[in-house]
């Protein structure tokens, strides 16, 4: 096991590895902008190194800087968390070119999957269903051909990156030229790659993933599914697990497309496979998410797995007890808490938190860096916690994550939280019927 490992994140989710490395008896760095320096994960860490001013481009993104710190600190391994530079197979290279150990998946397995359409092909040659769509970086040219061939609508995607940047859904040909040139300007600002491919859009479709964790030895353990279906912006809001629209049969051919999968690419550690499901129980593969996802405390609590200590584990050249399926039981709902105004089309709201009260109670978690007096920048995301409930069947979870909503107060700043409080209360949701385009269809989203 590792003695020190450096966390290359700030936020909900350095806490939650921080917290993870010290249940392992494991030291744990912390890295901070000067927009932060008294943030909850840094006062949390053993030790903390200041990696540059707010702009994450200047700090949460300098390979060297993040690398230094490691280096310097006498750390060997380091965490990405999520999003910065968690897929960034050029980071896993540098810090194997500086003896660090990087806790995810090897750098040639991210390169290939972080390459979408490269992942779609590697997909088919595993036996995993993809949408209709091109195979290749796609010129305006070559989109209207597809589009004609698959049929509108369709989905304007950036082959770099994800997190709903570098997306745009077409309804006609009449939108094409516009919204080709947005998503390919997003997709360069956000990933430095502005290249674009097409898919088909299934729509009324359900968004599931299948959770994975693999060793080095080649086990591996699929963790059941996702639902993630409740989103704005092509960014999920809330998730539960299992999701109401699989049967156990559709359920194991999902988990053992995502397991030939993970043999076909060689795939390491944590990892996620996203699908969408159409109405008739035909689901397709959409991309795989090489690293930990926000929304893995729902896996956490229905499966008794840490996914945290696991990576770490498995960095560190443990092996799993088993694979195949692991066991799972309950009903767990995550709710994020966004720093974002819903009555201004969910615009990110920076601001000082002045009083925060999480919930507590049985079956109750929340995973935040937020308290009184909490200054919420400008520069990184809206996420302000997730707010976790586990209890032992869909109804009764769903019941309690209203009263766990009913409890939560946040005040300062403008939340997503009376959103969630709608959406939880809806036909929609309580009904389990539900798809990627309820939220927007909802009066308190529309309002």
């Amino acid at each position: 096991m590792f003695g020190r490992v450096l966390v290359a994140n700030r936020g909900e989710i350095a806490l939650r590895v921080i917290r993870g490395l010290h249940e392992l008896g494991v030291e744990a760095v912390a890295v901070y902008s000067t927009a932060e320096p008294e943030a909850l994960h840094v006062r949390l860490a053993d030790d903390a190194v200041c990696v540059g001013p707010p702009a994450a481009a200047d700090s949460y993104l300098r390979i060297d800087s993040i690398v230094a710190a490691a280096v310097t600190t006498g750390c060997e391994a380091v965490h990405p968390g999520y999003g910065f530079l968690s897929e960034n197979p050029i980071f896993v290279e540098a810090c194997a070119d500086n003896g660090l150990v990087f806790i995810g998946p090897p750098a040639n397995v991210m390169r290939a999957m972080g390459d979408k359409v490269a992942a779609r092909r590697a997909m088919r040659a595993a036996g995993v269903p993809t949408l209709p769509g091109t195979d290749e970086a796609t010129a305006i040219d070559e989109a209207r051909s597809a589009a004609l061939g698959i049929g509108y609508p369709i989905m304007l995607k950036a082959v770099a990156g994800g997190g709903g940047r570098g997306m745009r859904l077409v309804e006609d040909a009449a939108e094409l030229d516009d919204a080709f040139a947005a998503a390919s300007a997003e997709a360069a600002a956000a990933f430095g790659d502005g290249s674009i491919y097409v898919e088909k859009v299934l729509d009324p479709a359900r968004h599931v993933e299948i959770q994975v964790l693999c060793d080095d030895d080649g086990n591996v353990l699929t963790l059941g599914e996702r639902e993630c279906s409740l989103q704005r912006r092509h960014q999920k809001l809330i998730e539960e697990t299992p999701s109401p629209a699989l049967d156990p049969e559709l359920r194991e051919a999902m988990e053992l497309a995502a397991e030939r999968a993970c043999r076909f690419v060689g795939y390491r550690s944590a990892g996620t496979f996203e699908f969408l499901l159409d109405a008739g129980g035909t689901f397709s593969f959409i991309e795989l998410n090489a690293r930990l996802q926000v929304e893995h405390p729902i896996t956490e609590l229905c499966t008794g797995i840490d996914l945290v200590r696991a990576q770490v584990q498995i960095a560190a050249g443990g092996r799993l007890a088993a694979g195949g399926r692991a066991p799972r039981s309950g009903h767990a709902i995550e709710i994020r808490l966004n720093a974002e105004d819903p009555a201004r089309d969910f615009m990110p709201v920076p601001g000082r938190i002045t009083r925060f009260r999480p919930p507590l109670g049985p079956g109750v978690r929340v995973d935040t860096f937020i308290e009184d007096g909490t200054t919420v920048t400008p520069f990184y995301d809206s996420l302000l916690a997730k707010i976790v409930v586990w209890d032992g069947d869909r109804g009764a979870a769903i019941a309690r994550a209203r009263r766990a909503l009913a409890e939560t107060v946040v005040e300062g700043i403008p939340t997503t939280l009376e959103v969630s409080r709608t959406i939880l209360a809806s036909e929609e949701f309580r009904s389990g019927e539900y798809s990627t385009s309820t939220l927007a269809s909802l009066n308190a989203v529309a309002a």
